[in-house]
């Protein structure tokens, strides 16, 4: 019988990440891998094993990848060990995708047999050839009555160039194919390289926090050995710490006593404080350090910007807690603090899309108890003054008078949508409405059109995904990357309640869409806010300029109802008294928007 990595063979160690769009089957695929080693019993076998989050299970995506070590026995008598990732599939994960590609050296590229290839499979795929990564094929529930195994074989080789016998027939849900892809996975797959007795140097490419254990950083040894006891430093940040556990990635964490070069681990070195540890960065010896950090691991760039504040203002210390501890199981939600007229002290966040921004809100509420208020969601602008040097604002607040601005450039997105041609006319409309100009056109099959878009990112931020879902009755795949700064007549929209400006409502809008979304949150809030004993107005303006208002009127008491009969003077007197208070409490009474009305104006859906 072969020997495994434990006795230093790496050629027997084989690293691979599953790259797919949202709903192929990753986590599907991945149960029948893990029955098929026996590292899960039956016992304990549940549908998407991996996904350990209810919120993964609930709405059956995957949104943190995840590293698991599996054993297979191969018919020559050689035990294999697979370090496999299985990672996020919908556009707003992709960051994860990234890291876990920058830890393996092959991919499983799962194609739907029933969907055909979709927008963010074609980027993760990018993103691996990027990292000369070895791709195998595969096309996933193949037992389907509506798989289109021969047309969407079709388009995986016109992908990428394979032959049709090396695409591998597979269904997560019966196991078909399993075998095979074991096989291709030792054969196709490269043993990584590197050398056990070099320096240390490995990767970190995920982390998460215990709280009995404090940050357990995921780690992958490029070169070099690391041992239980050993005295690592953290390359960027120059800290050291003594590796109190190391050990594998399997359901649960094995301990180990060494890990060699070309393995996948973890590391528990005791620390409680989240900003120690950077995902990204690289784990040395403290003696005898590696000469240089391992490159080409690229910074998360947030795309969507919000307010997150504590409804109770002594929770904002709690919330800081919260928001640290999940940016270790989340290095794409960067933070920092703000504060706010409307909602006292509170963080801006930085995140990768708006499902991002609900399942960071739903994760705080959830994991940690954490009820908060978002601010309307916004992208970064660049601002040129007059006078001075050109500097990124975050939020509208930060946009000087008019009068000292030279000009204002607001992100632009190439979008790739993929879908039937059936629905192009109403796709090009729904991009237009949007600022979208198409540049590019193609036919993947006579069935499935390719469209590319250059667009602001601010127009993708509320409602485009949902709305192209629709028109296309979910048909269409959406992926989208930033290309540039575009200059832009944006204005400053203003919410008032009472003249008052709400300064959370706020927005930054393309003039010509001021007065539609101005009238849109003014109905939403008419709808949401309770009624006053005094009337209120609520209004959207640009600078001092009223474009749209709503009135609420007051609760009123019919303070006429003792006078039956009677000189009609004497209802009158009665009706000015009440007029009188009615102002008087005006002055005197201020408007709190409820925190549900906060969450429904984000959610500005026809």
């Amino acid at each position: 019988m072969g020997k495994c990595y434990l006795c230093g063979h790496m050629k027997n160690i084989r690293n691979f990440c599953v790259i797919a769009h949202i709903d192929h089957g990753k986590s599907t695929l991945s149960d029948r891998l893990l029955e098929f080693t026996k590292t899960i019993s039956e016992r304990d076998m549940q549908a998407q094993a991996l996904d350990d989050m209810d919120l993964e299970r609930e709405r059956g995506i995957t949104i943190k990848s995840h590293a698991i070590q599996m054993y297979y026995q191969h018919d020559d008598g050689e035990t294999y060990t697979f370090n496999m990732i299985d990672t996020p599939g919908h556009v707003d994960f992709s960051y994860e995708v990234s890291r876990s590609i920058a830890a393996c050296e092959g991919a499983l590229l799962l194609v739907d047999a029933s969907q055909g290839i979709q927008a963010q499979t074609i980027s993760n795929l990018y993103l691996a050839i990027e990292h000369d990564l070895e791709i195998i094929p595969v096309l996933n529930k193949v037992d389907m009555e509506s798989a289109m195994i021969e047309e969407v074989s079709d388009q995986v080789i016109d992908l990428i160039g394979c032959k049709k016998e090396d695409i591998i027939l597979a269904s997560g849900k019966t196991g078909i194919g399993i075998e095979a892809l074991m096989e291709a996975i030792v054969y196709r797959i490269p043993p990584p390289k590197g050398d056990p007795a070099a320096p240390l140097q490995a990767l970190i490419f995920d982390s998460m926090f215990n709280s009995f254990r404090g940050v357990i950083a995921y780690f992958r040894i490029l070169n070099g050995t690391m041992r239980k006891g050993d005295k690592v430093r953290f390359f960027n940040t120059g800290k050291s710490y003594e590796a109190d556990e190391i050990g594998i990635l399997q359901m649960l964490q094995v301990p180990k006593d060494k890990i060699e070069a070309g393995n996948v681990g973890y590391i528990i070195t005791g620390i409680k404080e989240s900003k120690e540890i950077k995902v990204g960065d690289t784990i040395t010896h403290d003696e005898q350090p590696c000469k240089e950090a391992i490159v080409g691991f690229e910074e998360v760039k947030p795309m969507v910007f919000a307010g997150i504040y504590p409804i109770e203002n002594e929770d904002f210390e709690e919330l800081r807690d919260s928001l640290e501890k999940l940016q270790l199981n989340d290095a794409s939600l960067v933070f920092e603090t703000e504060s706010s007229v409307a909602l006292g002290f509170g963080f801006r966040c930085g995140f990768l899309g708006m499902l991002h921004l609900e399942i960071i809100q739903e994760r705080l509420s959830r994991e940690f108890d954490q009820e908060v208020i978002t601010t309307v969601p916004n992208v970064s602008y660049m601002l040129y003054p007059h006078k001075g040097e050109g500097r990124m604002i975050h939020t509208p607040n930060e946009l000087p008078d008019p009068t000292l601005i030279a000009k204002v450039e607001e992100p632009y997105i190439r979008a790739q949508i993929i879908s039937k041609p059936e629905y192009i006319g109403s796709i090009m409309t729904l991009c237009m409405e949007k600022r979208g100009v198409l540049t590019k056109q193609h036919y993947l099959t006579p069935e499935r059109i390719e469209l590319t878009f250059e667009m602001p990112l601010a127009e993708i931020v509320f409602d485009f995904y949902d709305r192209l879902k629709s028109i296309s009755r979910g048909y269409a795949s959406f992926d989208y990357h930033q290309i540039d700064y575009r200059a832009s007549d944006l204005v400053k929209l203003d919410i008032r309640l009472n003249s008052e400006p709400v300064d959370a409502l706020s927005s930054l809008v393309h003039r010509t869409k001021a007065e539609y979304i101005g009238r849109k949150i003014c109905l939403k809030l008419k709808e949401l806010l309770p009624k006053q004993q005094f009337v209120i107005a609520i209004q959207a303006s640009i600078g001092a300029k009223i474009i749209a208002r709503e009135t609420i009127s007051a609760l009123r008491k019919d303070v006429t109802a003792k006078c039956y009969g009677g000189d009609i003077t004497r209802k009158r007197k009665l009706l000015e008294k009440q007029k009188k208070g009615k102002k008087k409490m005006r002055q005197i009474g201020n408007v709190e928007v409820p925190q549900k009305a906060f969450l429904q104006v984000l959610k500005l859906e026809d």
